[in-house]
C-alpha cells in the first residue's frame, strides 16, 4: 500500500533535490572562465530577431555600457526602440543607414551603395572600441541579396573584431559561414503570425 507524502516531506525532498542540482550547477559554472566579446546571430523566419537584439541593447545600456546600432535596411522609420534609445543620449549611437526594403527602393545600385556605406560605418565603430555592444540590424538581408560579400563580413568579424566587443547580427537566412563563426546563434521559428490573417502591423508590437 502506497502512503502519500506529507507536505513537509515533499518540501524536504524538493529542498534536497535542489541542493544537489545547485551543487552540480555550481561545479559546471566554475569551469567557465573565458571572458570575450561574443559574435551573436539572430536568424530564422519567426518574428523577434531584432526585438531580442534590442532587448540585449537595453540590458547593456542598463549596465551603463556604450552601445552602437547600425540599421542596414529599415530606413528612417520612427520606431518605439528609436524613441526609447534616444533618451540615453551619448551612451548610444544610432546609425540608420538603410534606404528601406529593396522592394520599396526598386533601385539595386542605390541599395548596393547604402549597404556598403552602412558596412564601412559598422567597421569604423567596431574597431574604435568606443562601444561595448554593436548591433548590425538586418545585415543578413543585405547578405542574402548579395549586396555585400558574406566572406568579407565573416573574415572581418572573425579576424578584426576586437576581443572585448560584442556584435549582434540579425535577419533571416544567415549564411552558413556566419553561423559557423558565431559564438551564439538563435533561430526564431514562426508558428503563427497575425499578418497572415489580414492584421496590419501594430504600434508597439511591430514598430
Amino acid at each position: 500500500m502506497t502512503t502519500e507524502m506529507t507536505e513537509a516531506e515533499l518540501d524536504a525532498r524538493h529542498a534536497e533535490k535542489m541542493r544537489k542540482k545547485k551543487k552540480a550547477r555550481d561545479k559546471i559554472v566554475a569551469t567557465k572562465t573565458i571572458e570575450k566579446g561574443l559574435l551573436i546571430v539572430h536568424t530564422g523566419k519567426g518574428k523577434g530577431k531584432s526585438t531580442a537584439a534590442f532587448g540585449m541593447v537595453f540590458r547593456a545600456l542598463g549596465h551603463g555600457l556604450p552601445v552602437a546600432i547600425i540599421q542596414f535596411v529599415k530606413g528612417k522609420w520612427q520606431t518605439g526602440e528609436r524613441v526609447a534609445l534616444e533618451k540615453f543620449g551619448d551612451q548610444v549611437s544610432i546609425n540608420t543607414m538603410g534606404e528601406g526594403f529593396t522592394w520599396e527602393t526598386q533601385d539595386r545600385q542605390r541599395d548596393l551603395a547604402a549597404a556598403r556605406s552602412a558596412w564601412e560605418r559598422a567597421k569604423e565603430i567596431i574597431v574604435s572600441r568606443d562601444y561595448k555592444l554593436v548591433l548590425l540590424d538586418e545585415l543578413n538581408i543585405v547578405l542574402r541579396y548579395g549586396y555585400l560579400s558574406a566572406d568579407e563580413i565573416v573574415a572581418f568579424l572573425r579576424d578584426e573584431k576586437p576581443d572585448d566587443v560584442h556584435v549582434i547580427v540579425t535577419g533571416r537566412n544567415a549564411p552558413d559561414s556566419l553561423i559557423e563563426a558565431a559564438d551564439l546563434v538563435t533561430e526564431m521559428e514562426m508558428v503563427k503570425h497575425p499578418f497572415r490573417s489580414g492584421v496590419k502591423a501594430q504600434l508597439g508590437i511591430e514598430f
